[in-house]
């Protein structure tokens, strides 16, 4: 284009008025909003939503700590602690799944061997109340750890934290600058 046509769609706001013609167009279009808690949109066959363990028709976990599941999870969501039973079987003493870090990928649900773990269509749940509080106590548990002997600030900067144990044996100190 030339210059002159480039200063004269600027003068003319060529831009201003496709916008405006698009914005025109569907002001007046049929409104697709749905009122959610009254109305809810159809949902995929395939949807992963929450995670739930399946049981035996007797009551039992159909889980056998094989811990599979735990290790295919991408985004290390699963915790699962197991002990040996009398009868020589292993189960599962602990199987947590830490919903905010979980990305509902279904890796955990194709990799279990006995079909324990299953993605439901429930995508309606939220951390209140206990599980909330849980959640921020976890967080600020975290940001306090010290790293290598320092704090979060990283080497150099901030205040040397004590070391104890075989810690205090296994790093050097660094003078620091």
């Amino acid at each position: 284009m030339s210059r002159v046509g480039t200063v004269l769609s600027s003068l003319l706001l060529k831009e201003l008025g496709k916008g405006l013609m698009l914005t025109g167009r569907f002001l007046f279009a049929r409104k697709i909003t749905v009122m959610y808690p009254e109305e809810k949109t159809p949902k995929s066959v395939r949807f992963r939503g929450l995670h739930a363990l399946r049981r035996y028709p007797n009551g039992e976990e159909r889980c056998i700590a094989c811990k599979l599941c735990e290790a295919v999870c991408p985004a290390l969501a699963i915790t699962i602690e197991s002990e040996e039973r009398g009868d020589g079987t292993r189960r599962t003493t602990r199987y947590d799944i830490d919903l905010v870090k979980c990305i509902y990928c279904g890796f955990c649900e194709e990799s279990c061997p006995v079909d324990s773990i299953v993605e439901t269509d429930i995508h309606e749940f939220h951390f209140g109340g206990a599980q909330r509080d849980r959640l921020h106590q976890a967080h600020a548990a975290r940001d306090r750890r010290p790293v290598r002997g320092r704090d979060r600030l990283g080497p150099g900067r901030g205040r040397q934290l004590p070391l104890e144990g075989p810690q205090a044996k296994k790093i050097q100190r660094c003078p620091s600058p």
